[in-house]
């Protein structure tokens, strides 16, 4: 049944003391008496000097790292990196990588790594590039990629696969992936791609295929939950700051300057408030998480007024999805969404910059001038930075090292700077936003010494509505801890049984076993 494909990654370990493995599905949950093989890396010189080279099986990482002496431990999620014992020979392999949704830095380091990290790890010579996105698996022709072929796409914006949104056909997909004898999947994208991965994890499951789906957390915006970032964030943060500068040159050089710079954020205000914070010379940061007001006291027109008369001009950066809710107000609502089902944004940066040209032409005593700046498909379409380079090199050996490992139904991903394994449903069952009553939101406002436009009702609201109800658990609360523990847990012995005896044991996890409760 359906419900029971979805209930079957809810894989739930506990231990003393408050512990909660929210762990990854496995090979061995759905399909009994598989061989297992060495790991090649025992043999790979790049490994041969590390001390330890194998992941220990009850190696995890905390979600949150802030805990009270009394309080529990909270919920872990499993730790990437290579095992012992793999589940493929390499001859085996046959892989594809996907890449969906828009476009993001470093897409296509992320596909030169899985396609070296498989052949130089892992002596791997089979991989398949989908082209464009989804749909490319039943309606185009893949392309065949070897190390030399992806040696210097790093280099280049984009992705060498091409992409789209939509195209999902699950039973198409997977009949593709049956009929090419593909037996690992590599799916690069967003929120939405992540659940078209996981409909197609689920039928692979339904079908007992031994296929990995692995997914790689791609989102611009930082709109993905759970991990410390995603890349080409680092990226975009900071390409962004070119276009502020921009605007605060142009705004600094003419009496009454204005600069309006709109950056990405479809519903979540992170490369705003991140670049704003990069910059100084940002004098009001909007935001679609804090609602904002034009008209009267306390509102946009009057910060700007008297922004003006303080230093003469100011600059406001804006994250797309920023005051929709004004625009709806002021314009006809399409109500239209696109291929991924994403709402279609209207331009809130010309629409704002149109409003403040109106307000100040009805006054005589200011005469503004005022620019427009939207550097959007300009940061989308350039090449990672170092940072996000390395983080690319590090989410894509992960995935490979977990598929290899026979882990499937996972998102590879940072969590507290560690290298993990999510499960699908713990990133797809929200989306990551910018906590206005958090810290963060308080020292930009700090930063640009903006008012934060809420009236006491709405701080009020915001406080009860986004206050985090534990320092350990994101998202629950002390009490929903005895309610996780009282899941079924039906897989997790499974994972720990004899098929990982025979692993290699750490001198420093010797003593710290992970008590299943069943």
């Amino acid at each position: 049944m359906a419900s029971s494909d979805s209930d079957s990654q809810l894989k739930i370990v506990h231990g003393d003391a408050g512990y909660i493995l929210e762990d990854v599905p496995h090979f061995t949950d759905y399909i009994l008496n598989l061989p297992m093989y060495p790991n090649p890396l025992r043999s790979n010189p790049a490994y041969s000097v590390v001390k330890q080279y194998f992941v220990h099986m009850d190696d995890t990482v905390p979600q949150k790292v802030v805990v009270h002496k009394d309080g529990p431990r909270g919920v872990h999620f499993r730790r990437a990196g290579p095992r012992q014992k793999v589940y493929f020979r390499s001859d085996d392999v046959h892989a594809c990588i996907v890449t969906c949704g828009g476009l993001c830095p470093g897409l296509n380091t992320v596909i030169r790594e899985i396609v070296c990290g498989l052949s130089y790890m892992y002596g791997v010579n089979k991989v398949l590039g989908i082209d464009g996105g989804y749909r490319g698996f039943y309606s185009k022709n893949t392309i065949t990629l070897t190390p030399k072929v992806v040696n210097d796409i790093h280099k280049r914006g984009g992705t060498i696969l091409g992409t789209s949104r939509g195209g999902h056909d699950t039973s198409k997909i997977v009949d593709s992936i049956q009929d090419r004898g593909i037996n690992q999947v590599y799916i690069i994208g967003g929120d939405g791609t992540q659940r078209g991965a996981t409909v197609i994890y689920e039928e692979v499951r339904r079908r007992g295929l031994k296929v990995a789906i692995a997914g790689i957390p791609k989102t611009i915006d930082n709109d993905i939950p759970v991990i410390d970032k995603s890349f080409g964030f680092d990226t975009a943060v900071e390409e962004a700051q070119r276009a502020i500068n921009a605007a605060h040159v142009e705004a600094e050089s003419i009496e009454n300057g204005i600069g309006v710079v709109k950056l990405m954020g479809r519903y979540s205000g992170f490369i705003a408030m991140y670049a704003t914070l990069a910059s100084r010379d940002v004098d009001c940061c909007l935001i679609p998480e804090s609602p904002f007001y034009l008209e009267g006291k306390g509102g946009l027109f009057e910060f700007i007024e008297k922004r003006l008369k303080e230093n003469g001009h100011m600059v406001i950066v804006i994250a797309e999805g920023a005051g929709q809710d004004l625009l709806t107000e002021s314009m006809q609502d399409m109500d239209q969404k696109d291929a991924s089902g994403n709402k279609l944004l209207q331009d809130v940066g010309l629409w704002i910059s149109h409003k403040i040209k109106d307000h100040f032409a009805r006054k005589d005593k200011i005469a503004i001038n005022l620019k427009y700046i939207d550097p959007t498909y300009m940061i989308r379409a350039i090449p990672s930075n170092a940072s996000d380079n390395v983080y690319c090199t590090l989410l894509a050996q992960s995935a490979v090292h977990g598929a290899m490992a026979g882990y499937t139904g996972f998102t590879s991903g940072l969590v507290n700077g560690r290298h993990t394994y999510i499960p699908f449903n713990r990133i797809i069952e929200r989306q990551n936003k910018v906590v206005i009553t958090d810290r963060m939101w308080a020292r930009l406002l700090s930063s640009t010494n903006q008012p934060s436009f809420l009236s006491p009702k709405d701080l009020d609201e915001a406080k009860k509505a986004e206050q985090p109800p534990s320092q350990l658990l994101e998202g629950s609360s002390c009490n929903d801890i005895g309610e996780a523990e009282k899941k079924e847990n039906t897989f997790s012995q499974l994972l720990e049984g004899d098929n990982f005896k025979d692993q290699q044991q750490s001198e420093n996890h010797a003593d710290n076993g992970i008590e299943t409760i069943n």
